[in-house]
C-alpha cells in the first residue's frame, strides 16, 4: 500500500482557504496513492471555537473528502470539528472511493488547552480494513497513551493526525517510534507547520515508520511537503511471525 502524508500550513479558522490548499497539494502528488492522510483539524487549525466552526456529520468538509477520494481513487482521512446531538467532537473521518466511511472521535482531549471543556471525548477505539490493511486511527494527544494504542495483533497501521507543537518536537518523534516498536506495526504520523491563531508554532516532522522503528519516509522541518512511501503487509507478517512479541503482552480491559 502506498501512503501519502500531507504536511501543510493551516490558515486559522479559514475552511475555504484550507480545503483549497489541501486540494492543491493533493493534485501535485506524482503518480497514484492508496491513502491520503491529513493533520488534525485540517480545515481550521486546532481551534477552541467549535460553536462557530462545527459542521453537521455530513456537510461541506465531508463532501470535500468524498470528492477528493472519488477523484483520485484513494482513501482520505483527517480530523475536523463536528457537531452531533448538541455535542462537539474532534472527529477523525476516513472515506474511500467505494463509499466506505469510518469514524473515530478523539479519546484523549487536551485539557491544557481547554479542549475537554468544549468537546465530548470518544468512547470507542476502532480498527477498520482498507485494501487489505487493518488500520487503527488516533488523534494527536492520544499518542501519549500507549494503552489506547495497544496492538493485540489486530491492526497493521497506526495513524496519528496531529497539531503537535514545535516546543514538544522531540516528544512527537520519540512517541511515534515507541508506538511502532511496542506494537510491531507501521505508524504514520502527520503534523502541520506554521503558527496558529493562539500563537503556537508547529514544525511538521511528519513521518512513516516501520515495525522496527525505522523511518520509511519523513517530511522536511518547517516546510509544506508531501511524504509518500510504501508499506508491505507481507513483510510485516513475516516479522511478526519470526518475532511474535505480541503473544507475551499483558491482558487488560479498557473501560
Amino acid at each position: 500500500m502506498r501512503l501519502t502524508l500531507i504536511q501543510s500550513d493551516i490558515t486559522w479558522e479559514d475552511k475555504v482557504r484550507n480545503l483549497e490548499r489541501m486540494g492543491e497539494m493533493i493534485s501535485s502528488i506524482p503518480g497514484e496513492t492508496d491513502l491520503l492522510i491529513l493533520p488534525e483539524m485540517f480545515n481550521t487549525g486546532f481551534s477552541m471555537n467549535p460553536s462557530e466552526l462545527a459542521e453537521p456529520p455530513e456537510s461541506v468538509t465531508f463532501d470535500w473528502l468524498q470528492d477528493i477520494s472519488a477523484r483520485y481513487n484513494s482513501g482520505i482521512c483527517g480530523s475536523y470539528i463536528v457537531s452531533e446531538n448538541s455535542k462537539f467532537y474532534n472527529r477523525w473521518i476516513f472515506v474511500s472511493a467505494d463509499g466506505e466511511v469510518s469514524i473515530y472521535d478523539k479519546r484523549h482531549l487536551f485539557s491544557m488547552s481547554g479542549e475537554e471543556a468544549l468537546f465530548t471525548r470518544g468512547e470507542k477505539r476502532i480498527v477498520f480494513n482498507f485494501r487489505g490493511i487493518r488500520i487503527c486511527p488516533n488523534v494527536c494527544y492520544d499518542l501519549r497513551f500507549p494503552v489506547w494504542s495497544r496492538n493485540r495483533n489486530n491492526y497493521d497501521l497506526l495513524i496519528n493526525s496531529a497539531n503537535w507543537p514545535e516546543s514538544r518536537r522531540d516528544v512527537w518523534i520519540t512517541l511515534l517510534k515507541a508506538r511502532a516498536l511496542e506494537n510491531q506495526c507501521f505508524v504514520a504520523g502527520v503534523n502541520r507547520i506554521g503558527t496558529d491563531g493562539a500563537g503556537i508554532s508547529y514544525c511538521g516532522d511528519s513521518m512513516m515508520l516501520g515495525p522496527k522503528g525505522e523511518i520509511i519516509a519523513e517530511g522536511r522541518q518547517n516546510e509544506e511537503c508531501i511524504i509518500s512511501g510504501e508499506i508491505s503487509i507481507g513483510e510485516l507478517s513475516d516479522f511478526r511471525r519470526k518475532f511474535p512479541v505480541w503473544k507475551d503482552g499483558d491482558d487488560f480491559t479498557i473501560i
